[in-house]
């Protein structure tokens, strides 16, 4: 059994000996593997022949070592050696070399996690992060916030080209000078429209008054008067004077003739002659006289011109001054024109006027001007209007106009009378009634359509829509001599003058409310009002805050229309703003990274000795609530400065753009930094006062897409976009064991857990005795060829001794059986 025992037991010395040759054939072939971890082969001793178990000592005897020989090695273990391999440095960005201990976590081609040090990276065709034999990196996601989840593991996507984000702002910074030494504000700017008409109420209508008849009447030629001693009835002794005026049918008087007279005695009468018809317009004439040697003439008679001459006077004076005076009145030399109106004598309401009536040249002493309205239509039916207003200028002057007299109105039965217009000028100036060319003005309930304006004696409707039933208005102004962002307005035939003004306001950004409680805006904020006829925009305190209204600020565009048509309301400044400020505007962005401009006025507001108060107010045009409210009020509060300069005080410095129209959030709530604000009287090289106030920096950005990205020795993926903005992308996570060694090779430098490996531990690289990751490199083999040589010389050797052990035995065998020859 001896040499039999010798042989089985070198045949295990070879065995062991191929076994480390081919353990260390495999590290020297996987010497240039990434991420690859040699292995070590360990030895064991198989089996021993007892021949004694040896004695313990005695009284007879020191005792005996038990004698044993061996029969044998056995491999006990091919043991992975994951020390730390060599870091180089590589051409790929994906690429991770691992320092320390742990694994990468990738997914198996049936979902089940796998474990490698190579880490050789690479994206593949929908972004996902995959190995060189294409098993998928396992990791944290984000979600759409770009916050990580971290309930459980998933394949990592870098999405390259194909990702977009924008950062909405929540913060902006301000720095600047607000010089406490200028004048604070007292006194708002004011604006106020041209007169606004109401065209419902009904006037004169334009055919009406071009049929108006409008003769000049010179006044009669005087005639003569010749005593007549042989009347029956007698006069008295005496001179009488006598005048005729010319009666039309509708017993208007025309202006008085010269006088002429008589002298008589006491048992006469007069006979009168000479007077000369005027034609059918004038069919009577009426015959003035005075008292014997009396001045004051009254009517004598009425007589049709068709008469027979000479008319005997023989009226007696008692019964002359009993009958009507003559009206001495006379239009004076000039040029002179006519308009008419409508009257309410009940509550004073009166219509705007007619188109102007052309009347007469008057060249001639003592003529009257004849108009004929009967061609006049009667009011409407409910209108309450009950006379029609005449209106003239004065001699000399076209400009204005003034009342002549108000007459009876039409009615559906009896047309107007003629009127005979005899008032010198210096009546209708010292009555001073002058004409209303505006007519009845709009209220706040006024529909937009009925809207009137004036340009001289021409009218137009401003907002009408012609034939459509609605239209766009559109209207942008100005603060501080800048251009608003203009806003629009869908209006029909109901709209009104309030919702205009409501409109108005909100585009031109008033503000009506403090949104800090113990400082009030003075004088209520700005408003817009109507105030007889006339729209009255008051702006907020400042310079910088004061509105204006240009022509162009107006654009209607009916339904149907191609183009838009130009609203022509005149806007005036009625009173100058104090209290120079500041304005700056910047841009900030929504959660969608839509950019919105953002404007802040700044005023001195207050001052005393311990303290300088700035307002501030801010306006977007951005800025969109929930409809029908249109307001680009996004804020305002105060800025509190102490006697050195510094800011004590910004309370409710935050800004809140609404975005209800769009799919951002809203509203965009943004905390203005004032902290770099100060108080100083700064001037400039004139040595006059200067402020400034400026927007230094903010946290938005607009959208941008994946550009690029790095991976930090804690696993993070940062994003980065071509907008200036990181974000989280995803983490990488590590593994490790208990037992390292107990994993199991499965090929394509993977591992897979086993029964002795322990459970996975899965964390962030560089926690809980991970190591940690580097980007941009790899873990080479760590193969020592050095070592793995000297090794296989060993384990030649091994062999080759063992060898010898069966060559040996075999030739004892030999001698053996030539021993029986």
């Amino acid at each position: 059994m001896g040499l039999q025992s010798a042989m089985t037991t070198a045949l295990t010395g070879l065995q062991a000996a191929e076994t480390s040759i081919d353990v260390i054939g495999n590290n020297i072939a996987n010497s240039n593997t990434v991420g690859f971890k040699g292995s070590d082969v360990i030895f064991a001793t198989q089996f021993l022949q007892t021949q004694s178990i040896g004695s313990a000592p005695s009284s007879s005897s020191g005792g005996t070592n038990p004698r044993q020989i061996g029969l044998g090695v056995k491999v006990a273990q091919i043991s992975p050696d994951f020390s730390q391999g060599t870091i180089e440095i590589s051409s790929n960005p994906l690429d991770l070399a691992i320092q320390g201990d742990g694994f990468l976590v990738v997914q198996g081609s049936q979902g089940e996690r796998l474990f490698t040090r190579n880490g050789q990276l690479s994206l593949n065709s929908i972004n996902e992060v995959v190995t060189s034999t294409g098993n998928r990196l396992l990791g944290y996601g984000v979600n759409d916030r770009y916050e990580l989840q971290t309930a459980t593991v998933q394949p990592i996507t870098i999405p390259l080209g194909a990702q977009r984000v924008a950062q909405s702002t929540s913060e902006a910074r301000f720095a600047g000078v607000l010089n406490p030494e200028v004048e604070a504000a007292s006194t708002p700017a004011v604006v106020t429209s041209e007169v606004l008409g109401d065209s419902t109420v009904a006037f004169p209508s334009d055919t009406d008054v071009a049929g108006v008849g409008v003769a000049l009447r010179e006044a009669p030629a005087a005639g003569t008067a010749a005593e007549n001693t042989s009347a029956t009835t007698t006069l008295g002794a005496g001179t009488y004077r006598y005048r005729v005026a010319f009666r039309d049918g509708d017993g208007n008087i025309s202006s008085a003739s010269t006088e002429w007279s008589a002298t008589i005695g006491a048992t006469s009468s007069i006979d009168i002659s000479g007077l000369l018809p005027a034609g059918s317009t004038f069919p009577e004439w009426v015959l003035y006289r005075t008292e014997a040697n009396g001045s004051d003439f009254f009517q004598q008679g009425i007589y049709s011109t068709a008469a027979t001459l000479p008319i005997n006077d023989a009226v007696g004076d008692v019964a002359l001054a009993a009958n009507p005076a003559l009206d001495t009145r006379a239009v004076d030399n000039g040029t002179y024109n006519y308009y008419v109106t409508y009257y309410n004598s009940t509550n004073g309401v009166e219509s705007r006027p007619s188109d102007q009536i052309s009347g007469a040249a008057v060249s001639t002493e003592g003529s009257s001007i004849r108009l004929d309205l009967s061609v006049l239509d009667p009011p409407p039916t409910g209108s309450g209007f009950n006379q029609v207003r005449i209106y003239r200028n004065a001699s000399g002057d076209t400009s204005t106009y003034y009342l002549v007299d108000s007459v009876t109105a039409a009615t559906s039965t009896v047309p107007m009378a003629a009127y005979i217009d005899k008032s010198p000028s210096s009546d209708l100036l010292t009555a001073s009634t002058e004409l209303d060319f505006d007519g009845p003005r709009a209220g706040s309930g006024t529909a937009l359509v009925n809207l009137q304006s004036r340009n001289g004696d021409t009218y137009d409707n401003p907002f009408d829509l012609g034939t459509a039933t609605s239209g766009v208005l559109r209207f942008g102004g100005e603060q501080g001599g800048s251009l608003l962002e203009p806003l629009e307005l869908t209006i029909d035939n109901s709209t009104t003058v309030q919702t205009l003004m409501d409109f108005m306001s909100d585009a031109l950004g008033l503000q009506q409310a403090s949104n800090v409680s113990d400082f009030p805006l003075p004088s209520g904020g700005g408003s817009i009002s109507i105030s007889n006829g006339q729209l009255v925009v008051t702006s907020n305190y400042g310079e910088q805050s004061a509105v204006d209204i240009p022509l162009t600020a107006f654009r209607l565009t009916p339904d149907g229309a191609s183009a838009p048509d130009p609203v022509n309301v005149a806007f005036s400044q009625t009173q100058a703003a104090n209290g120079p400020g500041t304005t700056t505007e910047f841009l900030v962005y929504d959660s969608l990274g839509s950019p919105l401009t953002v404007r802040i006025n700044t005023v001195l507001e207050s001052k005393n000795a311990n303290s300088t108060t700035y307002r501030w107010y801010a306006s977007s045009g951005d800025s969109a609530p929930t409809p029908p409210d249109q307001s680009t009020v996004v804020g305002n509060g105060v800025m509190v400065f102490d006697n050195r300069g510094d800011l004590i005080s910004a309370p409710s410095a935050r800004i809140s753009v609404f975005r209800e129209l769009s799919a951002s959030e809203s509203p965009l709530e943004i905390d203005l930094n004032l902290d770099s604000v100060t108080s100083l009287a700064e001037t400039d090289a004139a040595g006059n006062p200067t402020s400034s106030f400026n927007m230094t920096s903010q946290d938005g950005f607009p959208p941008g897409v994946l550009t690029d990205f790095i991976i930090t020795e804690s696993g993070g993926i940062l994003g980065q976009f071509s907008n200036g903005t990181q974000r989280t992308l995803g983490q990488v996570v590590m593994a490790r064991f208990a037992n390292a060694q107990g994993l199991r090779q499965i090929g394509d430098s993977l591992f897979a857990q086993s029964v002795n490996s322990g459970e996975a531990l899965i964390g962030d690289p560089g926690a809980d005795g991970l190591g940690s990751l580097t980007a941009g490199a790899v873990e080479l083999s760590n193969s020592d060829i050095g070592q793995d040589l000297v090794e296989m010389i060993l384990a030649q050797t091994q062999y080759q001794a063992g060898s010898r052990v069966i060559s040996a035995a075999q030739e004892l065998l030999d001698e053996l059986l030539a021993l029986q020859r």
